[in-house]
């Protein structure tokens, strides 16, 4: 019998948070906390790339909101695999369509999850798409 996802055990993940909503940032941020993460958190595309292009070592995982102040298409998703390739990536959005999560997955999205959602699943999520990268 295979171990279930949340018997397998991880570290500690190192997260960059990429949401300019404070209370969905605040409300994620927390979550992950609570759950043992470090949380990076970035409120736009600039600091976001900053965030990455400073850390020492690669985060884990971005959990990235699809639009932002300074960014509302896929080219920071593109920025970021590019300088990060070994991160994964769940992005998460209230403006999805088929076709954006669609080419959000083909440039190496593990999920889009559309908002509002359940942030006591958020870490869980994490988890997930940090082993299907490490796999």
């Amino acid at each position: 019998m295979l171990p279930s996802a949340s018997s397998t055990a991880v570290g500690p993940l190192r997260v960059l948070l990429v949401e300019d909503e404070s209370l969905i940032r605040w409300a994620v941020a927390e979550t992950l906390t609570e759950a043992g993460h470090t949380v990076v958190q970035a409120t736009d595309a600039a600091t976001a790339l900053r965030a990455v292009g400073q850390t020492s070592a690669p985060f884990d995982v971005v959990l990235l909101d699809f639009r932002l102040p300074d960014s509302d298409d896929l080219s920071l998703l593109e920025q970021i695999r590019q300088q990060a390739p070994v991160s994964a990536v769940v992005m998460m959005t209230a403006y999805g369509t088929s076709e954006m999560a669609a080419q959000a997955k083909s440039l190496g999205v593990y999920e889009v999850v559309a908002k509002p959602f359940d942030v006591a699943a958020i870490a869980e999520l994490l988890v997930e798409a940090y082993r299907s990268k490490a796999s």
